[in-house]
């Protein structure tokens, strides 16, 4: 009997942790193909491929993301091998699952809930006597009946084989993302999410976790995401895995899901003291500030510690980290959510991530979607459309509002301008994504594509139709961002008017005349911090600065800088904004120089002169 575990992923470079489990466990006795697939590949694409590979049995993963995309899979399998068993696993037909038999003719089997144990045992029957009601776990047909077993006890996680040493993973390791298990369950009921049906969290022994790493490194993995909905709720646990993972990690990236008002601060301080830049990165589920909110979704949560994590985190400059909200939470209406999202982005995230209430099957929120009047999509991802306090015109606004988000902060194409125009000329954060998300829509601009230049024209528009005051800062910055988004000298600019040739070789020879009178921002930001000047708030705003060489060191001569550097002048002391100055006493003007490919990174180099008085005398 030949077996296909498949799913369809949301991206290429994504895999299936859950699909390995179960050929893990299962591979002794039975001969186990893996298939992954993504949901934009063409459904006869998919199908064709799993016809010629043949099989006994096809077993599907199902998500939100990917079960509808699985049922028209799923159907045109059925009309070509009737003969084929299909089986459903995962946590979308885990809840309801007599709705998902009833609904889906062509599927014979639901594995309910853990999956491992009760597919080998499903396997197991239909090799041999067929009597299904022996399953615990499992969802079958009996004629036009539909029965549904009990559940299966949770399974010792130490007795289940790794899913992480497979032949064939290995050529890709590099080139994904390995998902990565060192627990299961959660101790929270947030009544929002689906992992807080399971009660108390079993974890994997830890010296198995770290030789099933060590093995995943060893083999080229570039990118371990831990799924654990928690990592660090046993601190010892936690502190022993980073300590590990930073002594071993040989440039691997590792993603964790925290929760960041019980971080201990002994293990912040050990982070900070001791994570190399860019290794870690956490993921921060906050959701929401509205207290009433987080209470009825019995949420708990204390903003203020997880303010001083985050803030701790950030002040290290080693960790990146992903803040998430939802928007459509009970009790979390319009203005309640605006504070929602300024408190949070006061924080400074790397990214934050507006998400819409999923009202997901088996959750509490679902179940009494009533009292609180919500009406939602009715197949996945059951995306709520409005409640009692949020309209759908809110829900649009909202919308509007994450689309720029996304392509204006998330992507960090414009962090000098963007942290400028949300500190001096909007009242928040959430105004300036929330206005210029109205407006994008209304020039509709939705409808269509955009590079990398019309991110700049358009914001530039937007700016200039509410009258925004000193343009002439703000474009400076805007040509700094530019300037920063390329790895090679651009062969283009957005911009108008540009330095005449005579002005611009005259910077340039004055530039390698005086190389020691260009600053890094490294040492721009030591000389503000010299004399005082430094606000706190604009340090926990701008974006982390590596240290960079001194220009003088690159010992670059004018060919070099014709052929990789560019050069502009600002008409304002661009070091004066940058360390929280008031635009007021921003006076002067700066020659800002860009350099290419000059380090390993491929990362552009820029440094600043400050021309005036001063620097005539040279």
């Amino acid at each position: 009997m030949k077996v296909i575990l498949s799913t369809l992923n949301a991206k290429y470079i994504h895999t299936s942790l859950a699909i390995r489990c179960l050929k893990a466990y299962s591979e002794k006795d039975f001969d186990i193909e893996l298939a992954e697939y993504t949901i934009k590949d063409p459904v006869m694409n998919i199908v064709s491929d799993l016809f010629q590979r043949g099989a006994d049995v096809i077993g599907f993963s199902c998500y939100i993301w990917n079960i509808e995309e699985t049922i028209k899979v799923i159907d045109v399998l059925k009309k070509i091998m009737p003969e084929v068993k299909i089986v459903l696993g995962g946590p979308e037909v885990s809840y309801d699952t007599e709705h998902w038999m009833k609904r889906l003719a062509n599927v014979d089997f639901i594995v309910v809930g853990e999956g491992e144990e009760t597919f080998h045992q499903l396997l197991q029957e239909l090799e041999g006597d067929r009597k299904f009601h022996f399953v615990y776990g499992l969802a079958y047909r009996k004629g036009e009946e539909v029965i549904i077993m009990p559940g299966r006890p949770k399974a010792d996680l130490n007795e289940l084989p790794s899913p992480y040493r497979f032949a064939e993973d290995i050529p890709e390791l590099g080139k994904r993302v390995v998902y990565f298990e060192t627990s299961r369950g959660c101790p929270f009921s947030c009544q929002f999410c689906l992992s807080s049906i399971e009660v108390g969290v079993r974890y994997y022994d830890i010296e198995r976790t770290k030789s099933d790493i060590l093995y995943l490194i060893d083999n080229g993995a570039k990118l371990i995401k831990f799924v654990d909905r928690t990592f660090n709720i046993k601190r010892d646990y936690a502190l022993e895995m980073f300590k590990f993972l930073i002594e071993n990690h040989r440039g691997c990236v590792f993603q964790f899901e925290i929760t960041a008002d019980i971080m201990r601060p002994e293990v912040l301080d050990y982070l900070a003291e001791n994570a190399p830049p860019g290794v870690f990165r956490f993921e921060i589920g906050v959701q929401s500030t509205n207290d009433p909110t987080n209470e009825l979704v019995k949420r708990r949560q204390n903003f203020t510690k997880l303010s001083r994590t985050v803030t701790k985190v950030k002040q290290s400059g080693k960790i990146d980290q992903h803040l998430d909200l939802i928007a459509g939470l009970p009790l979390e209406d319009y203005n309640t959510f605006r504070k929602t999202f300024n408190d949070v982005f006061a924080l400074g995230p790397e990214e934050l991530q507006l998400g819409f209430l999923k009202m997901l099957r088996g959750t509490g929120l679902r179940i009494d979607a009533d009292k609180y009047n919500y009406t939602y999509m009715d197949v996945a991802p059951y995306e709520m459309l409005s409640n009692d306090v949020l309209s759908f015109a809110d829900i649009v606004r909202l919308k509007r509002l994450e689309d720029v988000l996304e392509k204006y902060w998330n992507s960090h194409r414009m962090d000098h301008t963007v942290n400028y125009l949300i500190e001096r000329e909007f009242s928040s954060a959430f105004d300036f994504f929330q206005e210029f998300g109205d407006y994008w829509e209304g020039q509709g601009w939705q409808k269509i594509g955009h590079q990398l230049e019309d991110l700049f024209t358009r914001l530039q528009s937007f700016l200039e139709s509410r009258g925004t005051k000193r343009m002439d800062m703000v474009l400076g910055l805007m040509k700094l961002d530019y300037f920063l988004n390329h790895k090679y000298k651009p062969r283009k600019i957005w911009w108008e008017h540009t330095l005449e040739k005579d002005d611009w070789s005259s910077y340039m020879k004055m530039a390698l005349q005086h190389p020691d009178a260009l600053l890094s921002p490294a040492a721009a930001d030591v000389s503000k911090e010299n004399t005082g000047e430094t606000d706190v708030a604009s340090q926990q705003t701008q974006p982390y600065r590596e240290m960079i060489p001194a220009f003088a060191s690159l010992n670059l001569g004018e060919k070099e800088l014709q052929k990789h550097a560019v050069l502009d002048v600002l008409p304002f002391s661009l070091d004066h904004i940058l360390s929280g100055g008031s635009p007021l006493t921003a006076e002067g003007r700066t020659l800002l120089l860009v350099v290419y490919q000059q380090n390993g990174q491929q990362k552009p180099l820029y440094y600043t002169m400050p021309i005036g008085k001063n620097i005539a005398a040279m």
